[in-house]
């Protein structure tokens, strides 16, 4: 049974590494039994162990042999430039849903998190890692890199992440995205909200050639079920216009609207040959993380 994290404990804990490691063991303490061993991966060469290592992987009969402790290092056949791609814009702040005065975590601490995560499993199993996060006022990039060390510079963005005021329009950052156009996995990781059509244009930029663009959707518990009462006001993060409405009134036609609203970007990213994966923020990570590599797994078979 796999273990499950609930995101609002771990908010409590301000160490992202100690997370993103903690969930990346969840996930593959659920993927034990599946996984296959030596399939695109050639021994290298034998080095001393070091604290940390899974002890699975010491050579024992060289121990035998030398009464020291030397791990087998692997070396894929080829490695995959995996990118991140984060929306940083003003409703990524939205928070998730709450019944306690525990804290919870926004929509982009959720998606710095995420993206700790997936990151990690990327550096484990030897491929580049680079991260950037767009909003129109600011812009973080960390190019591709390999290891541990190029791991932590990605870590020390991820912790530095503000949003910012709305998406980018595409010719604004068609300098920097210029990198994310050649082959690789691309994962793209937003609630899809924009004032136009800003972030459509990017996926429509970024889905040619032999790049990979995975969609992931972040949203919360209150955007899907709608569960308010009474008047209540609301405001739009980016533009900061207000509106008052009755929520009994209110419910019927906004349920409506998030259904029309999902099923257009459904389309528009299956247009697009992109799979979408949509993630409620308020449910466990590693569970996300979980049936998120599956659904890709059934993609790629």
């Amino acid at each position: 049974m796999e273990r499950l994290i609930d995101p609002k404990t771990l908010a409590r804990v301000k160490d992202m590494p100690l997370i993103a490691k903690t969930v990346a063991d969840g996930f593959l303490h659920g993927l034990h039994q599946s996984r296959q061993r030596g399939v695109g991966i050639e021994f290298s060469q034998y080095r001393s162990y070091e604290d940390g290592d899974e002890l699975g992987r010491i050579d024992w009969k060289l121990f035998a042999r030398s009464d020291k402790y030397f791990v087998r290092e692997a070396e894929r056949e080829s490695e995959i430039a995996v990118w991140f791609v984060l929306d940083t814009s003003a409703s990524m702040q939205v928070g998730s849903a709450s019944e306690t005065k525990q804290p919870h975590w926004s929509k982009l601490d959720y998606a710095a998190h995420l993206i700790a995560t997936l990151s990690y499993l990327a550096f484990r199993q030897g491929d580049r890692i680079g991260f950037m996060a767009l909003s129109a006022d600011k812009q973080h990039v960390v190019p591709l890199g390999s290891g541990e060390q190029h791991w932590s510079a990605i870590l020390l963005e991820l912790a530095r992440l503000k949003a910012g005021f709305f998406f980018p329009p595409l010719a604004q950052i068609s300098k920097i995205i210029h990198p994310l156009q050649s082959a690789g996995l691309l994962f793209v990781i937003s609630d899809f909200y924009q004032r136009r059509d800003e972030l459509n244009d990017l996926l429509q930029a970024l889905a040619v050639g032999r790049t990979e663009v995975a969609a992931i959707q972040l949203t919360t518990k209150d955007e899907a079920e709608f569960p308010y009462k009474g008047v209540v006001r609301f405001e739009d993060a980016e533009t900061g216009e207000q509106i008052l409405i009755s929520a009994k009134g209110a419910c019927e036609a906004y349920q409506k609207r998030w259904v029309q609203f999902q099923t257009e970007l459904q389309q528009y990213t299956s247009a697009l040959s992109i799979p979408l994966s949509c993630i409620n923020i308020d449910n466990p990570m590693d569970q996300a993380i979980y049936d998120f590599l599956d659904s890709r797994r059934k993609v790629i078979r």
